[in-house]
């Protein structure tokens, strides 16, 4: 366990190697799962202000299900998620050419359209985080649609923490990150690793 800030991560995240291998997976993770993207409360605001910037990039069939379901919605355990299509795909992702799934709200904000990048949850991924009273616990997720996405960090050599370098970067802030590198370095070291 590693402790930074008010903030918990499991050592998966020093020591597991993963790089997202879409040419493989196709954005399976966009698709796979009971629900849609998993959203924060401070999210659901997001959403309600960029949809219309978000709306022109979706599909046809997304836009329906946004309008029919909400931007968001509450599962039966009260959390909230994306909507999906047909319990199948996130009602945000859209299909590229060669058939990758990528996401309609991450498109709108690399043309500038907006300021919001993305759910958090799919930001941060596999990264997962559970919120607690006073700190946050973010947790490895395997799941074996990243089978490939694992494959290919063991070959690069690059772990978790340092492929969600800007995710983990963003949503905790440099210093923070900056910590972070120097606890993981810093155990390596007492290890011999």
């Amino acid at each position: 366990m590693i402790v930074i800030d008010n903030v918990i991560l499991s050592d998966d995240i020093a020591e597991k190697q993963f790089v997202c291998d879409l040419t493989k997976c196709k954005g399976a993770c966009c698709i796979e799962g009971d629900l849609g993207a998993p959203l924060n409360e401070d999210e659901l605001q997001k959403l309600e202000e960029v949809y219309d910037d978000v709306k022109p990039y979706l599909m046809e069939r997304g836009v329906e299900e946004i309008e029919k379901q909400g931007k968001y919605i509450k599962d039966f355990e009260g959390d909230y998620s994306t909507p999906t299509i047909d319990d199948r795909e996130c009602a945000y992702a859209i299909y590229l050419e060669d058939g990758t799934l990528s996401c309609g709200i991450e498109k709108a904000y690399r043309d500038g359209k907006i300021d919001y990048r993305k759910p958090i949850s799919c930001y941060l991924y596999p990264i997962r985080i559970t919120k607690y009273d006073n700190y946050d616990a973010l947790n490895y997720d395997r799941w074996d649609i990243c089978a490939d996405a694992c494959t290919l960090g063991e070959s690069l050599k690059v772990e978790v923490y340092k492929f969600l370098k800007q995710p983990l970067t963003d949503k905790y802030g440099a210093e923070w990150y900056a910590k972070l590198e120097k606890e993981i370095q810093d155990r390596k070291e007492i290890l011999g690793k």
